[in-house]
C-alpha cells in the first residue's frame, strides 16, 4: 500500500501535538478537575504528557500550594515544582495542547529566576 505526503500530514500534526503539549517550555497545568465535596485537582503535566506533579485541595489554589496566580483575568503565573523546589514563570500559550481530556491552562517554564 502506497501513502502520498499528503495522506500523512493528519497523523504528522496528531504526534506532534502528542509529543509536546507547550512547545519551548518545561510543564502544562491543565485545567481544574472537580473531584466532588468541593475538592479541585490540577494536575501539572511534562512536555510529553506525562503527569508529574498537582495540586489537590478544597482551598483557593492560588494561596494553598504550589501555584502563584495573576492578578484578574485570573490564571496561574508561577508553579513550583514539589519535588526540586524550582520555580517556573507561566503563562497562556497558543500552542498548548490537551493531555488525554485535559486542556492545557498555562505553559511553564524556568527562566534562570
Amino acid at each position: 500500500m502506497l501513502f502520498s505526503a499528503f495522506s500523512l500530514l493528519p497523523l504528522l500534526a496528531l504526534a506532534d501535538v502528542a509529543l509536546s503539549i507547550c512547545p519551548g517550555f518545561n510543564f502544562g497545568i491543565g485545567n481544574v478537575q472537580a473531584l466532588g465535596d468541593g475538592i479541585n485537582r490540577w494536575t501539572v503535566y511534562d512536555d510529553s504528557c506525562n503527569a508529574v506533579d498537582g495540586l489537590t485541595t478544597n482551598q483557593n489554589p492560588c494561596t494553598s500550594g504550589i501555584f502563584g496566580c495573576s492578578p484578574p483575568p485570573i490564571i496561574f503565573n508561577r508553579y513550583t515544582n514539589t519535588f526540586t523546589g524550582l520555580i517556573y514563570a507561566c503563562r497562556t500559550d497558543p500552542n498548548s495542547g490537551v493531555c488525554g481530556n485535559d486542556v492545557i491552562s498555562v505553559c511553564c517554564r524556568n527562566d534562570g529566576n
